[in-house]
């Protein structure tokens, strides 16, 4: 079985619910008055309230360390280890994501046990943050020297807020990703947060790659639209629209995480 397989036995298009951290301490948005213990308090809400609702997993990421750095600091680190480790389920998996620093991610993942990381691994890329070169190869050899070997690492190869240096194709680049960078996920993501790509560009990325290999619509799910979604990916992340009207930054909202599971499960 795949890393990613072994993660979800059983279970055919895995649901993966965002649990969104708050300004890390250090980071321009940081509230000192709540401190890492209001950290705490806030994530372990979003996430009781994911588990109920019925997700199959559950990812944690520094949503709010506007604006992203490419290379954090070992606060990074430490701090998202203690909320992951305060907050993570009992009954479901869960996984790790660090915008944009795949060192932390990993770093993170190991600490606490998690089963998986998103990332931007492969290319290099225009972005808000500058030039932004990746690094695949230092993050897979720091997996097998951190003992980290069945940690899933997903590769997102449309990443948000950024455009390709280069003329490949978002489909050559994940072909050539699961080849040459041995991704154990393809995500593919619209041009932001909260906004998804086209369905005709998931079918292409899905016709890429293996059919062992899941792809994962990566952004811009909605309850409205993801059972048609899901006839081509192979599973989502959602974050965005389980928010308190939509919005990134607001709690998530029990009776919008309950709706978009019912609506992808039909």
């Amino acid at each position: 079985m795949t890393r990613f397989a072994c993660i979800f036995p059983g279970i055919d298009k895995p649901l993966i619910a965002m649990a969104h951290v708050p300004a890390l301490p250090g980071t321009p948005l940081y509230d000192p008055g709540a401190g890492v213990s209001g950290l705490v308090d806030h994530v372990r809400r979003d996430v009781d309230m994911l588990v109920d609702a019925g997700f199959d997993a559950v990812m944690f990421c520094n949503e709010n360390d506007r604006p992203y750095q490419l290379k954090a600091g070992p606060e990074a680190a430490a701090v998202m280890s203690r909320v992951v480790t305060e907050c993570r389920p009992a009954s479901i998996p869960f996984g790790v994501d660090f915008l944009w620093d795949p060192s932390i991610a990993l770093a993170t993942a190991v600490a606490t046990g998690a089963s998986f990381l998103r990332e931007v691994v492969t290319g290099v890329w225009e972005s808000d943050m500058g030039l932004w070169n990746t690094d695949a190869a230092t993050t897979l050899r720091e997996r097998r020297r951190l003992d980290g070997d069945d940690i899933a690492v997903l590769m997102n190869v449309s990443p948000e807020f950024a455009s390709p240096i280069g003329t490949r194709s978002v489909a050559q680049t994940a072909s050539s990703a699961v080849v040459s960078s041995l991704a154990d996920a393809i995500l593919v993501s619209g041009p932001m947060a909260g906004a998804g790509p086209e369905m005709s560009l998931l079918r292409e990325v899905r016709g890429s790659v293996p059919p062992d290999i899941p792809v994962i619509l990566n952004t811009g799910a909605q309850a409205e639209t993801i059972a048609s979604m899901l006839e081509v990916a192979d599973g989502c992340i959602v974050g965005s629209s389980l928010k308190v009207d939509g919005y990134t930054w607001n709690a998530v909202d029990p009776d919008r995480a309950r709706r978009f599971v019912e609506a992808a499960k039909g």
